[in-house]
């Protein structure tokens, strides 16, 4: 159900982009975000830092597109979204001595400091290149072809990209029942 209300937001803009077009799209996107925090914070009582964050991304971006009747800012949102998210990882490390996805993970997960470090990196880094490659597809296709690559193409990635972190910290997983060696 989480990943349903994670994903609602987007899976509305794709319909509706596939119907009316991509301004219609993008105020669809507007509303969805609204109602899916709305719902957040009815159904939990608070929202996340980075779910505000995405909302006030696609409140300015989103409005600046139906005000300009331009779609480079709706073209541009992922990207910022994916810049903010790498960012707020670096700052954490760098300025709050905090490694933010161990707060995430920490309580589900032991790992060794080296190994946190690492997934802070790998994950800031994911969010740099998703951000390029945001903009390489939005300035070198279709608009239909973004919008296929936001959905498909950014949602593969980023399966992959947890297959590859989830490989890489099952090297850390202890064996909850590990088997006894038969006696001699």
């Amino acid at each position: 159900m989480k990943l349903l209300i994670d994903f609602f937001p987007i899976i509305l803009f794709f319909v509706a982009f596939k119907v009316w077009g991509i301004y219609v799209a993008t105020g669809v996107a507007i509303a969805a975000t609204v109602v899916q925090i709305a719902y957040l914070r009815h159904k939990h009582g608070k929202v996340e830092p980075m779910q505000w964050m995405g909302l006030g991304v696609i409140v300015v971006f989103g409005g600046a597109t139906l005000l300009a009747h331009s779609e480079t800012f709706i073209k541009w949102k992922p990207t910022v979204l994916y810049w903010l998210m790498g960012s707020a990882l670096l700052i954490g490390q760098f300025v709050f001595r905090r490694n933010f996805i161990k707060s995430l993970m920490g309580a589900q997960i032991e790992l060794p400091e080296t190994a946190w470090r690492g997934l802070n990196w790998a994950w800031t880094g994911f969010f740099a290149a998703m951000g390029v490659l945001n903009l390489w597809v939005a300035y070198t296709f279709s608009t239909d072809a973004w919008v296929n690559f936001k959905l498909f193409g950014g949602l593969g990635l980023m399966l992959a990209f947890v297959l590859a972190q989830a490989a890489f910290l099952s090297r850390y997983m202890k064996d909850s029942h590990p088997e006894k060696d038969p006696q001699p």
